[in-house]
């Protein structure tokens, strides 16, 4: 496929890399024989292609994000391809500035700031049942997670996600929402947020589940980073009480993953999954 994909594009490549920690597209960086380095990206399922695409198409000019150089909607072995620009710099990580987490809330709040246009193609607005389409998600990924943890535990899980959701505050929204805003989708360049990456998942819905990745990846691990993360949010747009919002959706992030880890190999995926049992039964004490 990778073959078929370069020649679709025309490329003159010199090496070829696979891109890790890439789980919903197989994405590839390309050294032409020009001197530019440039991405491939081949999403899983067409639907994640169709999403992308669309992604790129609103964001362009509001966000920073890679340029898209060209896209091929596939044939009957590919679901699609994108060829996008490098952005420049590395992953974030929790040793970065806390300049950089106050650029990163900004980031974050622009992409929330963005509503949806009259018409989708590719993108579901879920926010007009924004309970059901959560609802919908644990449900769906419980029938994977029974089948990994003892029935105890498991009935305790559906409990506190029903006792837990009558909580929530109302939804806030509709906002573009990334729904994988972590480090490794974020591009760091010295101390400037070079951009955003990765766009298979996004939906338009309540901006209150989007901080749960980026808060267990990265603002958890320095209330110094934190406070600068809310400072740059709240520079563009108001922010959720997070303290309310935040472990309804650390818990079915950690319930959903485990379900996400039966999905797509237990093995394979064995320090995620104990990962997110331990936080898991960390909320269920």
């Amino acid at each position: 496929m990778l073959t078929r994909v370069i020649q679709q594009f025309n490329l003159k490549v010199l090496s070829v890399n696979e891109v890790e920690d890439s789980h919903s597209s197989t994405v590839y960086k390309c050294n032409l024989l020009n001197g530019e380095i440039i991405f491939l990206k081949i999403p899983y399922t067409k639907l994640k292609y169709e999403r992308e695409l669309e992604a790129y198409q609103i964001l362009k000019d509001k966000v920073s994000i890679p340029q898209m150089l060209d896209y091929w909607s596939g044939d009957e072995t590919c679901p699609g391809a994108f060829l996008l620009s490098e952005l420049k710099g590395k992953p974030l990580t929790n040793k970065d500035l806390p300049k950089v987490a106050f650029q990163v809330g900004e980031l974050h709040a622009s992409m929330h700031q963005i509503q949806p246009p009259s018409q989708l193609s590719g993108i579901r607005n879920e926010f007009p049942n924004w309970a059901n389409f959560v609802e919908r998600q644990f449900y769906s990924f419980a029938e994977d997670v029974q089948k990994v943890i003892n029935e105890n535990l498991y009935r305790q899980a559906l409990k506190k996600f029903e006792n837990m959701k009558l909580q929530l505050p109302p939804s806030d929204g509709p906002s573009f929402i990334h729904m994988d805003f972590r480090p490794a989708n974020i591009i760091i360049d010295g101390d400037k947020v070079s951009g955003v990456i990765d766009f298979e998942s996004v939906r338009f819905g309540s901006t209150e589940i989007d901080f749960t990745k980026i808060y267990r990846d990265y603002l958890s691990f320095d209330d110094e980073l934190f406070q600068s993360y809310q400072e740059g949010y709240k520079n563009i747009r108001p922010l959720l009480d997070l303290e309310v919002v935040l472990p309804f959706y650390q818990f079915t992030d950690a319930f959903n993953s485990i379900g996400w880890c039966k999905r797509r190999g237990l093995e394979k995926n064995a320090s995620f999954l104990e990962e997110n049992l331990s936080i898991l039964k960390r909320m269920l004490i």
